[in-house]
């Protein structure tokens, strides 16, 4: 809002002689004999130029109008206070009911991810549902792109749990074989088994043709003696 001290071009707490010197400054600036061709614009300022000198350079004249100034300066300051709290107001309304629709338009395109539709068919959905086409294509791309990440996820996730139980299985038929090489290993190593073994090479032996010749010709020896 634009005040006498406005037009004049000086601060409110000038001096007289401030605002001597600012009017004669403007009044030349803005008299119509030195504005060829802009003569009804400079003299509509000049006039006001003129009225606003008139009640600054009297001073009873000046504290009238700064008293009325004041108080419409108030009046105005509250006015614009309480235009910038609406106007807060519908635009914190206004954001507020934009991402409820913009949440809304991602949870049916999530939902129709999960059915298995593809991009277009998202963006189709969005658009029948008054979407606006850039905001349609943000969210198709978007929540497509999120349910690709999550499938491979998915089979990442089976493809490791394959891989520990095809581990777990090698390791046990690892240690089965184990234990039955270590099973034979003990067996071959009992004290009885090598016995029997020495006792079946013994009556292998005895029952060489050697071994059975050498017993007649002891026998027969015995004999001559007695």
């Amino acid at each position: 809002m634009a005040t006498l001290y406005d037009t004049l071009g000086v601060q409110v707490h000038a001096t007289e002689e401030e605002i001597k010197r600012a009017y004669r400054k403007a009044a030349m600036k803005w008299h119509p004999d030195r504005n060829n061709g802009a003569e009804d614009v400079a003299r509509a300022t000049f006039q006001e130029i003129k009225d606003a000198y008139a009640i600054l350079s009297d001073a009873a004249q000046r504290k009238v109008y700064d008293a009325v100034y004041t108080e419409q300066m108030r009046g105005w300051e509250a006015q614009r206070a309480r235009q910038q709290k609406a106007q807060a107001e519908r635009e914190t309304a206004a954001r507020a009911a934009d991402e409820a629709a913009y949440a809304e338009m991602v949870s049916l395109a999530m939902r129709f991810a999960g059915d298995g539709h593809n991009r277009d068919v998202l963006f189709g959905v969005l658009l029948g549902r008054r979407c606006d086409a850039r905001r349609a294509a943000q969210i198709a791309d978007s929540v497509s792109a999120l349910q690709a990440s999550r499938r491979e996820a998915e089979k990442a996730e089976v493809a490791a749990e394959v891989a520990a139980k095809a581990a777990d299985v090698s390791e046990a038929s690892a240690q089965a074989q184990a234990a039955t090489a270590n099973d034979d290993a003990a067996n071959r190593g009992v004290p009885g088994n090598r016995g029997n073994a020495g006792k079946r090479e013994e009556n292998a032996g005895d029952a060489h043709p050697a071994g059975v010749l050498g017993g007649l010709w002891f026998q027969f020896l015995n004999g001559l003696r007695f």
